[in-house]
């Protein structure tokens, strides 16, 4: 064995030289392949495949999710609640989404003083500091 001192420091994060990878060879060469899709890329394009359905007298070729979409109205309309639960709550967050999407505009002098006006108008007066407070309140059920 050779005791000469290692022209490098070997360490953590720094592995002797013939350990290491050599140029262009893969650290997980049996690993996820590249561009496989997840679960994800998986259902949407599920969903976007074309199927036929019949409404009515005629046939119609749509997504598997607008067919989805449209028998799960089919049903809410019918009377079925847990489909109309499910109907309101995916409507309540694309709502919440839309709400959360949309830019922060700033207001214009104009709806400003709508608003105060609005506000100024509908917002109901509060108690004056003189004013003796506990008249107001019912009388105790103790009494």
């Amino acid at each position: 064995m050779d005791d000469a001192p290692p022209e490098y420091e070997v360490g953590y994060g720094k592995p002797p030289k013939h350990s290491r990878f050599k140029a262009g060879q893969s650290g997980n060469p049996r690993g996820r392949p590249r561009g496989q899709p997840n679960l994800i890329t998986d259902l949407m394009k599920e969903l976007s495949e074309q199927i036929r359905i019949r409404e009515g007298e005629r046939e119609r070729s749509v997504t598997k999710q607008r067919a989805m979409l449209k028998a799960l109205v089919a049903k809410s309309l019918k009377g079925d609640t847990r489909a109309a639960h499910l109907l309101i709550g995916l409507i309540a967050a694309q709502v919440a989404e839309a709400a959360q999407a949309s830019p922060d505009v700033p207001l214009t002098d104009t709806d400003q003083q709508i608003l105060e006006d609005f506000l100024r108008r509908n917002t109901p007066p509060t108690p004056a500091a003189s004013d003796n407070s506990a008249a107001n309140l019912p009388a105790s059920l103790d009494d």
